[in-house]
Parts: C-alpha cells; structure tokens; sequence
C-alpha cells in the first residue's frame, strides 16, 4: 500500500467492501493514532502524505471520513472477518 492508494472518502456500505481491507492497516493505525492522542494533522500527513497546512479542507475530511469507517470496522466490520476466517 502506497500513501497514494486511497480514495477521497471510503464507501459508505454496510458491508465490508474491498476498499476496507486493502485499507486495514491505515484503519488500524489511524485508531492507534487517535488512543494515543496525535494530532490529526501528524496522523493525515504520516498516514496520506497530505499536507494539511496546504489542504486544510482535503486533509481533514480524507481524515474524518476514513477514521470514522475504521471504528465501523471496530464495531460491524470486523464480524465479517470472523466469519470468512471461520470458513
């Protein structure tokens, strides 16, 4: 996974989708980001690439929107994966 495979906004199914696991590791370190306290700006940068003081806007939203599909993961997500691993 580059820094540059990623997209403006996650989907927004109810399902896990393709997109979301490609994406586990940059779900799981933006949560491990957020329990340790960083900055969001630290976390987009790190995470995206992105440089949130020349995209405010971009940066914060491509951070919002992928943070809080990786705490659906947290709390839907994730049973699909128990069942596919289960088979």
């Amino acid at each position: 996974m580059t820094q540059n495979d990623f997209k403006e906004e996650p989907p927004e199914s109810p399902a896990l989708t393709d997109y979301d696991r490609r994406q586990m590791a940059r779900y799981m370190r933006l949560l491990d980001a957020e329990a340790d306290g960083a900055d969001w700006r630290e976390a987009v940068s790190v995470l995206f690439g992105l440089d949130p003081d020349r995209e405010p806007e971009r940066a914060r939203r491509i951070h919002n929107t992928h943070l809080a599909r990786a705490r659906w993961m947290t709390e839907h997500g994730y049973r699909e994966l128990v069942r596919e691993g289960r088979h």
